[in-house]
């Protein structure tokens, strides 16, 4: 994290997303200044609390984009949602308070997979033993998945063992069938009647029936391929500390943790609103301890949610930022705004970001064997025809690239398989020949593009 400074957080941002450097300098900031409590004495660093971020800017600019890709560049925990898919308490609809519970779980799951990655090699070693044992059995039973050889005594037991270990890593035997005994654990089938889920009164109830209905052994037949995936879970799962994993990822949720709460700018309505708005401002205000900062009961225990980073978006076309009740307006003391994306920008979004869309139609038509080149020219064009559209149509920003692209590729995509070997080259004038149609008539263009 100490080498992650504001310069190289908006540096990596770069290779994703196009433009937007306010918001990228915004975000890199608050995400160095956790680095800096982190540095802190303990009396001060609780003091400190972080300086939530409100994005502004139409659909379709990044905002979403900029929020995951931090995230994962400092292997925090994530958590986006969208503001109108919750409802004041009282009303049908899902509590406020899951936010923090959705986003412990999602903590788990990342200090789970780096945990099991720390004893791959462990629980690789410990399956593939397993698995010979079962392939070995397997001979003894007259199977055929080492081939002519059985277990004999002394050298030879040794012998049968390490050639189906070298058969095993060669691959030899991935598509052969082999049984397992598995453990499975079963829970008895139950209705609960309540108007709020599980994950809303915050037990764990798998794991407390699990205690009354303990896993059994059943046999299962795999390839070998699954088998050994399977058993490499499962002595992961194994080799894991359970409890150090459920403590770091509270404390990860807690101190590293970000929510991204979308279309905020939707319960941002006036006050005595009636019909399905009425709860607008009640969510709000049952958001406002949460960001303000709160203890929230999970099925991992009390997690505290202080310094857990916020950022909403919105793009606030019939509301403003102003419309939010004063208290969470001061909970989201940094805002940004975020600039439309013009035919310039569509260019840019087409060649340069790691997984641009035009490199991802180029790996999805490698694997028919066809070679696909994009012309700069027709890159233009399609930048030029998105942001035309955008104009005249309904703005969605850079997802109106999506569908130009499946549009002018529908037929290669469709006769890939023909195309084997061969190198394509899309240039301006096969892009005007796949969209003439549609721009020509603006009602079929409203409907298709």
């Amino acid at each position: 994290m100490e080498e992650l400074t504001p310069k190289r957080i908006v540096a990596e941002l770069d290779k994703h997303i196009v433009g937007q450097k306010e918001a990228k300098k915004c975000v890199a900031i608050a995400v160095r200044n956790r680095w800096r409590r982190q540095q802190l004495p303990p009396d001060l660093r609780d003091d400190v609390a972080p300086k939530n971020i409100i994005m502004i800017g139409p659909t379709g600019v990044g905002k979403t984009e900029i929020a995951r890709r931090l995230a994962t560049l400092v292997s925090a925990p994530f958590l986006k949602v969208e503001a109108t898919k919750y409802t004041e308490v009282g009303y049908v609809g899902r509590n406020v308070d899951t936010i923090v519970r959705d986003l412990v779980e999602n903590a788990i799951a990342l200090v789970r997979k780096e945990a099991m990655k720390g004893v791959e090699a462990q629980a690789s070693k410990h399956a593939e033993s397993r698995l010979l044992d079962a392939l070995l059995a397997r001979t003894r039973d007259g199977g055929d998945a080492a081939g002519d050889e059985r277990e004999t005594e002394g050298e030879g037991r040794v012998s049968a063992r390490e050639s189906l270990r070298l058969r095993l890593h060669l691959g030899e035997l991935d598509g052969r069938m082999v049984e397992l005994s598995v453990e499975e654990r079963s829970l008895p089938m139950m209705q609960v009647i309540s108007n709020a889920g599980l994950e809303d009164v915050g037990f764990d109830m798998p794991g407390m029936l699990g205690n009354l209905f303990p896993s059994k052994q059943t046999k299962k037949k795999l390839t070998v391929a699954e088998a050994r995936r399977l058993l490499q879970r499962e002595e992961g799962e194994k080799l894991i500390d359970k409890e150090k994993v459920t403590r770091d990822a509270i404390q990860r949720a807690e101190n590293a943790g970000i929510v991204f709460l979308d279309e905020i700018d939707k319960i941002a309505g006036k006050e005595h609103t009636v019909g399905p708005d009425v709860s607008r401002e009640g969510v709000q205000r049952d958001l406002l301890p949460i960001v303000e900062g709160c203890t929230v009961s999970t099925r991992y225990g009390p997690v505290r949610t202080d310094h857990v980073l916020f950022i909403a978006a919105g793009a606030f076309h019939m509301s403003k930022p102003a419309d939010l009740i004063p208290e969470l307006q001061g909970r989201f003391p940094i805002r940004v705004e975020l600039s439309s994306l013009g035919r310039e920008d569509f260019v840019r979004i087409l060649s340069e970001p790691k997984s641009a869309l035009t490199r991802q139609y180029q790996a999805l038509l490698h694997t028919e064997g066809v070679d696909l080149e994009f012309a700069p020219e027709a890159l233009e064009e399609m930048a030029a025809v998105a942001a035309h559209v955008n104009e005249t149509q309904q703005n969605i920003g850079a997802r109106r690239l999506s569908t130009v692209l499946e549009r002018v590729l529908e037929d290669v995509s469709f006769e890939a398989p023909d195309l084997r070997g061969q190198r394509l080259v899309i240039d301006r004038e096969y892009v005007r020949s796949r969209l003439k149609d549609i721009l020509a008539s603006e009602d079929l263009s409203r409907f298709i593009l």
